[in-house]
């Protein structure tokens, strides 16, 4: 007859065991390669996992459990394989990788690793934090019910943000993003600031931090995978930005999340995907590659009650200025709460910031402004949408005065609209004063 103390006693037999299981590093060994991937038996662990590889010069490589095949695991380092022989000792180190977190993170720059890149000792930090997040109940969310002024006028005026949205900047190479990132950066009323340049450029890397974040740098965080980084050091930077971002949230902060690029994450996902035998499937991104970008955007938001707030910019680098047919672009509008896009003619035309305001769109606007800033913003954009209509014809001096009384008024207020619209690098433009031009231009008074 089994009793009570007996049960007690084989449980705390099995907690025991459980305990010495994990004293006890197991170790396995690296059997062959592919590609970015190495086979490794002799251990198990499941996907997500950190393991260490054991290197010729005794160094340890870290690397990620990204899948498995009988018999063996799938590893793919994080530095590349470079430096691992065959037959090189693996173990696993941890099953949920949880960075350190702290206030000492806000203004230093660090690489996807964690690793400090500008110069100063390792931060003190002493808070783990789940790499891939902690999920929050969608219904215990609070609402977005406040506007997140970023200091643009165009956008607080014409596409007025929330705090706690995700909105996507889209553009084509060579638009300005990444000056008009900077200005929302340095401008906006955020306590935390945390940028993640994820397959950026590395020159760009310290032109952003030095010239572009100017007095925001105290208060922000910067993680930067540049381009030459492996395909999962850039994902793991990403995740660490959002997790910093979380982080501080968690703390009761409102902070600004600026990822760039959501489209380089998405090629980084596609590397891994592709490396441990997913299916290619649109313009060769496999199938979970949107769920990753789903998921992802989903880390930012509002959080839940007694706690901060996420809003969200992830820039989506269109090829060949293509907002249409690019899978990224198309996926990114889907799971964003509005968008941003940047416009070349204008760009070209020499008017800064060369946003789209009639291609851009925030979903939660009507309800954070006024019946007569929304008025006024739905007049502008139809006046400007048929300005840039009939522009060729304009131009060409074929158009008389009296035939289109839409086009008559968008040509008469043009100069007062243009001034909406324009703003220069280091200029802020606060909501209430976006508001106020944006009466101005319709001859009303802004309450």
């Amino acid at each position: 007859m089994i009793t009570i103390e007996r049960i007690r006693a084989l449980t705390a037999e099995r907690v025991n065991e459980a305990k010495l299981r994990d004293l006890v590093l197991r170790y396995g060994r690296i059997m062959r390669s592919s590609g970015e991937v190495l086979h490794a038996s002799g251990v198990r662990a499941p996907i997500g996992s950190r393991c260490l590889i054991e290197a010729e010069d005794g160094s340890q490589l870290a690397a990620e459990v990204v899948g498995f095949e009988p018999g063996a695991l799938l590893i793919m380092p994080e530095q590349g394989t470079r430096g691992v022989t065959r037959g090189a000792r693996v173990h696993v180190e941890s099953r949920a990788p949880a960075p350190l977190m702290g206030p000492a993170l806000l203004g230093r720059v660090l690489d996807g690793r964690g690793v400090p890149l500008d110069g100063k000792p390792p931060p003190d930090v002493d808070r783990p934090w789940p790499l891939l997040g902690l999920p929050i109940n969608p219904m215990q969310r609070a609402r977005i019910e406040e506007v997140f002024d970023v200091g643009v006028s165009a956008i607080n005026a014409l596409t007025t943000m929330g705090r706690g949205m995700r909105v996507g900047l889209f553009a084509g190479s060579g638009v300005g993003k990444t000056t008009l990132l900077g200005m929302m950066a340095r401008h906006a009323r955020a306590d935390v600031v945390v940028v993640g340049m994820i397959g950026e450029r590395g020159r760009e890397i310290r032109e952003f931090v030095e010239d572009h974040l100017g007095a925001a740098r105290e208060r922000a965080v910067v993680v930067a995978s540049p381009a030459d980084d492996t395909a999962l050091g850039r994902l793991h930077g990403a995740y660490r930005a959002a997790a910093i971002a979380e982080f501080f949230r968690d703390q009761g902060k409102h902070v600004l999340l600026v990822v760039d690029s959501l489209t380089r994450l998405a090629m980084a996902l596609r590397e891994i995907g592709l490396a441990v035998g997913e299916p290619p499937a649109t313009k060769g991104y496999p199938p979970s590659v949107f769920g990753a970008l789903s998921a992802y955007v989903e880390r930012a938001g509002m959080g839940a009650k007694g706690q901060g707030s996420i809003t969200a910019i992830y820039t989506v680098l269109v090829e060949g200025d293509d907002h249409v047919g690019d899978p990224v672009a198309d996926t990114a509008r889907s799971v964003l709460d509005g968008h941003i896009v940047l416009s070349r003619a204008l760009a070209e035309a020499a008017v800064y910031p060369p946003i789209d305001v009639v291609a851009s769109l925030s979903r939660p606007m009507r309800g954070l402004v006024g019946a007569q800033h929304d008025r006024l913003a739905s007049r502008f954009r139809a006046l400007w949408a048929r300005r840039q209509e009939k522009q060729d014809i304009i131009d060409l001096g074929a158009y008389t005065q009296g035939r289109d009384p839409l086009l008559d008024e968008a040509i008469r207020r043009g100069p007062a609209m243009e001034m909406v619209i324009r703003q220069g690098v280091e200029e802020a433009v606060t909501f209430r004063a976006a508001r106020g031009a944006l009466a101005t231009v319709f001859g009303e008074v802004a309450p």
